[in-house]
């Protein structure tokens, strides 16, 4: 019998110099080198790490107002995104391609003048292969980012795998579970920054839910990744820590907690909590169909003569010019 295929991956729990688009980027370039020395197939990086996760900032913007300071952090953060193509998105490219691995990065995208949060997959020979736009950014992030649409709701056939990814909270959404699910998602990437307990358990029942390989990478960020003149965090700050004190520099503000999950349910890494890493795992991809045995959420168990979902892949385009 021949030896089981498998796939090493490698979440990238790290920081970006956020709102500095070349520092983050030569950050990137070295972790994805790292990761390759320790022998990954597949790099993943957290949500929005280039170049930011505005934490603890809604631009100045309560209901009704409009703050100045506001309008020039958020141009500030537009200056920090990532344009497809771009001289920055070539920089991602090429990083996968120097490395030949697979490179998922969590971005900021920009496009015209709207932002999207989006997950980049670039396979080994630095061509892009799925652009995922957050399809519904939560609370706050409404105000910043823009939603996505159902083009970006692909699963990736490669030659590791099949590969498909949610972001955040999107994946407490059932239908976009499903939709990955239905396309036979066999290593699923959940970038995030969401760090709450819940999510390891929602990881978990993701995993077991979709027979599937679970991918969930945080960043961990502290107060000093951030720019001095950062609004929430500079002394004169309302915006205090939840026991009431001023934010320091040395304070987390994000402590991660990435980890990866089998078919199963069960982890395969302990979560890393409040410093930066690189987590690795071996995937035996037989464990994808062992888990199948008694239960496949699109097949023996979905029951499309009682349920049915249908997905709308149409760009969100609003304006066609025809002549």
């Amino acid at each position: 019998m021949a030896s089981p295929r498998v796939v090493k991956v490698a979440a990238v729990q790290a920081a970006p110099v956020s709102f500095d688009l070349d520092k983050s980027l030569e950050k990137l370039t070295t972790l994805t080198a790292e990761a390759a020395n320790g022998g990954a197939d597949l790099v993943v990086f957290p949500e929005a790490f280039l170049s930011a996760y505005p934490w603890r900032y809604a631009f100045d913007a309560p209901i009704g107002l409009r703050e100045p300071r506001g309008r020039k952090w958020y141009a500030r953060y537009c200056d920090s995104a990532v344009a497809v193509p771009s001289p920055a998105f070539d920089v991602i490219c090429n990083a996968a391609k120097a490395h030949n691995l697979y490179l998922q990065v969590g971005i900021i995208e920009k496009d015209g003048g709207t932002l999207y949060c989006t997950a980049l997959l670039v396979g080994r020979d630095g061509s892009i292969l799925l652009k995922h736009r957050k399809l519904m950014p939560t609370a706050a992030e409404n105000l910043v980012w823009g939603r996505g649409a159902g083009d970006g709701l692909q699963v990736v056939q490669t030659d590791i795998g099949k590969i498909g990814t949610l972001i955040c909270g999107e994946n407490y959404m059932p239908a976009a579970r499903l939709a990955l699910y239905q396309q036979g998602v066999e290593i699923y990437l959940a970038p995030t920054a969401d760090e709450l307990p819940a999510w390891i358990a929602s990881m978990q029942h993701i995993a077991k839910e979709g027979r599937c390989f679970v991918v969930s990478v945080n960043a961990m960020c502290k107060v000093s990744d951030f720019p001095s003149d950062y609004p929430p965090f500079i002394p004169e700050s309302h915006d205090l820590k939840p026991d009431g004190s001023r934010w320091e520099s040395d304070d987390v503000v994000n402590p991660g907690g990435s980890f990866v999950v089998g078919p199963l349910g069960i982890p395969l890494t302990e979560p890393l909590w409040d410093k930066e890493g690189i987590i690795y795992a071996d995937l035996k991809m037989s464990d994808v169909a062992e888990s199948k045995l008694d239960f496949d959420p699109v097949g023996s168990y979905s029951r499309p003569d009682v349920f049915q979902l249908t997905v709308n892949t149409k760009p969100g385009t609003n304006v066609h010019f025809t002549t």
